[in-house]
C-alpha cells in the first residue's frame, strides 16, 4: 500500500495508537514554479500497531529504475526549452514498434504497471487484432539523465503507406527518430519509406535492433544491411528486446544525448502544427499539435489558417497518454486543445494554430488536402438499415476527414453509397468498423479508382465512378492513375514477382541487389491493377518474405473501356467497371461466374 501524502496515512490508522504526523507538501508543485528535485521515494515506517504505512524520507539506496518510475509523476512540471525531446519510432508491421512504446512509458513512470496493457497506445480492438497502428498517439514522458529533468514527447505513427500523408506530419513535429529493425527479419519496404521521409524532414535517426533475444537473430547481419541499403552509421546502434525490457535504458540516454532540443521561440507569433484531430461527442474536436513558435495559453481566441476558422481555447493540455489540462504551452511543447470545433475539417491535418489577433506571416509548409484514390460501393443488405449506413457514415467521417462518401442508387442493389478512401487498408478498417460498431450487413462493390478522362470538346472530367463515364463519342482518351511499388524480396523469388508485375500491366523500371541474397524490384503499376489481390498474390508466390511499398506518381493514358453487367437484362451500375481493353474478356468471365455462384447460393437458400 502507498499513501502519496501523510494525511491519507492518518486517515488510514484512526484506530491506531500513533503520534500525530506532520502534514507534508503535495508532491505536484505548481507548474509555473521552475524545476524543484523530486521528492525522495517513499520508504517504511513502523507505527505502533502491526501495520506498515510508506511515508517520505530520504532514500538510502534507490535503484536507476525506481527513480526513473518515481520522477515520471512529476510529468506536469516544466523544464527549459532546451531539456525537451521530440520524437517518433518508425519500423514494419511487426517489428516491435508499439512493445517498445510500452516499455518507454513503463520506464519513465508515464503509465503504472497496474494499468499497463500490451499495445497500450492502440486504442482499437482492430489495432490489436491485426498488430498494426491505424490512429496514431502521443505520449508525454519524464525522464532524468545526470541529474537533470528531460521532457521526452513520443509522437507514435501510423506504419501503412494509406497514411504516410499523417506519417509525414507527425515526422515535421519531430526532431528525431527510433529506427527499429527487427534482428531477425532485417529491412523492409516500409523501413526504408519511413527512413526517407525522415531524412526529407531532417531527422536525428537512432538505429535500434529488436528482437536480440529470439533464437534467429542475426545482430551483425542486420547492421551491415542498414549500413549498405540505408547509409545510416550502425557504430553506435542500440541492440534491445522490448519484450524482455533490455536495453531500454540505453535508449532513453541516447534520445536526450543525440536528438538534437527544439529552437527556442517562444518569442515569436504563435504557429503551432496540427498532426491528428478527432471528433468527441461531448467536446466536439479535439485537436494534437506541436507548438513550433509561440506560446499558447487556456482562452486564447486562435486562428486555424487553412480553414480560416477562428475559436476560443477552451482547454490546452498534455497528452500523457491521457489527458492533462495546463495553463499554458510554449515553443516545442506537444499537447492537445478543445476549443468547441464542430467539424473536422475546421482543423485539418498539417493546418497550421495562430493567434487571432497577432497572426503569422507565414503557415508551415507541406498542408495538402487528403486525396481518395480508391472508391467503392457500400450497399445494406437489408435495405431499411440505409439510414442506419447514413448516419454511420457521417460518424465516422466526424473522425476521419479522409473518409468521402455521396448517395448512389441501382434497381438490383437498392439505396447505397459511393465511397471513396486513402487506399486498400483504409477501405478495409472503414468497412470493418462499420459492420462492428455499429451492426450493419454490407455488400461491397469492387473497388476502382479516379480515372481523368479528356473531352472531345477541351474539358477534362475526374471520374470515380463508372457510371459517369462520358459516352465514347464525347471522349477524346482516358488517363489512369498509375504507382511507384517498390518489392523487397529474397533472390530466389524475383523471377515469380516480376511475372507478377507483368501480368498486372507493369513497367519495369529498375532491379538491383541491396544485400547478397536481397534485391529491390521497382515497377511503375496502375493503380487498379493493385487495388484487388496484388498483395496477397505478392505474399503467396514469395511465402510470405517479400514487402511492397508504393507511392502515387501520376497518370498515364491507357485504352480503356466500359465493362457493365446485365441482370435479367438490366444494366446494374454499381457493378459496371472500367478495364483495360486486353482483360475485358477475362474480367467479364470473372464477374459472370461470380454473380452466377451468387445466384446459385442465394437460390439454395431460399429454397431452404
Amino acid at each position: 500500500m502507498v499513501c502519496r501524502t501523510v494525511d491519507m496515512a492518518r486517515q488510514l490508522f484512526l484506530s491506531t495508537n500513533a503520534p500525530p504526523l506532520p502534514r507534508s507538501p503535495p508532491l505536484h508543485h505548481h507548474f509555473s514554479k521552475p524545476f524543484l528535485s523530486p521528492p525522495p521515494l517513499y520508504s517504511s515506517f513502523m507505527f505502533q500497531s502491526n501495520f506498515r504505512v510508506l511515508c517520505r524520507t530520504q532514500p538510502k539506496e534507490v535503484s536507476d529504475a525506481e527513480f526513473t518510475t518515481r520522477v515520471g509523476l512529476d510529468r506536469l512540471l516544466k523544464v527549459p526549452i532546451s531539456n525537451i525531446r521530440n520524437f517518433c519510432i518508425m519500423a514494419h508491421i511487426d517489428h516491435g514498434k508499439s512493445t517498445l512504446a510500452d516499455k518507454l512509458l513503463q520506464l519513465t513512470g508515464t503509465v503504472q504497471s497496474r494499468e499497463m496493457k500490451e499495445q497500450f497506445l492502440d486504442n482499437m480492438d482492430l489495432e490489436r487484432e491485426r498488430g498494426i497502428t491505424i490512429k496514431l498517439q502521443a505520449a508525454r514522458m519524464r525522464y532524468m539523465f545526470k541529474t537533470k529533468p528531460y521532457c521526452l514527447n513520443l509522437i507514435d505513427t501510423p506504419g501503412h503507406v494509406d497514411f504516410s500523408y499523417e506519417v509525414s506530419r507527425s515526422l515535421a513535429a519531430c526532431e528525431g527518430a527510433l529506427l527499429v529493425v527487427d534482428a531477425s527479419q532485417g529491412v523492409e519496404a516500409q523501413t526504408l519509406a519511413n527512413v526517407y521521409l525522415a531524412l526529407e524532414n531532417n531527422l536525428e535517426i537512432i538505429p535500434v535492433l529488436n528482437k536480440i533475444d529470439l533464437p534467429g537473430a542475426e545482430p551483425d547481419r542486420v547492421i551491415k544491411e542498414i549500413e549498405e541499403v540505408i547509409g545510416l552509421d550502425c557504430n553506435n546502434a542500440i541492440l534491445c528486446s522490448a519484450k524482455e525490457g533490455i536495453g531500454i535504458t540505453e535508449i532513453l540516454n541516447a534520445i536526450v544525448e543525440r536528438i538534437p532540443p527544439p529552437c527556442d521561440t517562444a518569442g515569436s507569433p504563435l504557429r503551432a502544427l496540427i498532426f491528428d484531430s478527432y471528433y468527441d461527442p461531448y467536446r466536439g474536436v479535439i485537436v494534437y499539435f506541436r507548438v513550433i513558435d509561440g506560446t499558447i495559453k487556456k482562452g486564447d481566441k486562435i486562428y486555424f489558417m487553412a480553414s480560416k476558422k477562428d475559436y476560443f481555447a477552451d482547454e490546452i493540455g498534455v497528452l500523457s497518454p491521457n489527458q492533462m489540462q495546463v495553463e499554458e504551452l510554449y515553443a516545442g511543447e506537444v499537447g492537445y486543445l478543445s476549443a468547441s470545433i464542430r467539424s473536422v475539417a475546421d482543423a485539418r491535418v498539417g493546418d497550421t494554430i495562430t493567434h487571432h489577433g497577432r497572426r503569422a506571416e507565414n503557415s508551415l509548409p507541406g498542408y495538402e488536402e487528403a486525396t481518395p484514390m480508391v472508391f467503392c460501393g457500400l450497399f445494406p443488405v437489408d435495405a431499411d438499415q440505409f439510414p442506419e449506413l447514413r448516419d454511420a457514415l457521417e460518424k465516422l467521417q466526424l473522425n476521419d476527414a479522409a473518409l468521402k462518401f455521396e448517395p448512389e442508387d441501382s434497381s438490383a442493389m437498392g439505396f447505397g453509397f459511393r465511397c471513396g478512401f486513402l487506399g486498400l487498408l483504409h477501405m478495409e478498417i472503414v468497412q470493418e468498423r462499420l459492420e462492428r460498431e455499429y451492426s450493419l450487413n454490407l455488400i461491397t462493390t469492387a473497388p476502382s479508382v479516379v480515372y481523368r478522362v479528356n473531352c472531345a470538346n477541351g474539358d477534362i472530367v475526374n471520374c470515380s465512378n463508372p457510371s459517369l463515364l462520358p459516352e465514347p463519342g464525347q471522349r477524346r482518351s482516358i488517363e489512369e492513375p498509375f504507382v511507384k511499388i517498390e518489392m523487397l524480396t529474397p533472390k530466389e523469388y524475383i523471377g515469380s514477382l516480376m511475372e507478377l508485375a507483368q501480368e498486372r500491366r507493369g513497367e519495369f523500371k529498375e532491379m538491383k541487389y541491396i544485400t547478397e541474397n536481397r534485391a529491390s524490384i521497382i515497377y511503375d503499376l496502375p493503380l487498379a491493377e493493385m487495388v484487388g489481390d496484388f498483395f496477397d498474390q505478392l505474399k503467396s508466390r514469395s511465402k510470405g518474405y517479400a514487402s511492397m511499398e508504393y507511392t502515387f506518381v501520376g497518370y498515364k493514358e491507357s485504352e480503356l473501356i466500359k465493362l457493365d453487367i446485365q441482370i435479367n437484362g438490366d444494366r446494374v451500375e454499381p457493378l459496371s467497371t472500367i478495364v483495360h481493353k486486353d482483360k475485358v474478356i477475362l474480367m467479364g468471365e470473372e464477374q459472370i461466374s461470380e454473380k452466377k455462384l451468387l445466384s446459385k447460393l442465394s437460390t439454395q437458400l431460399s429454397g431452404s
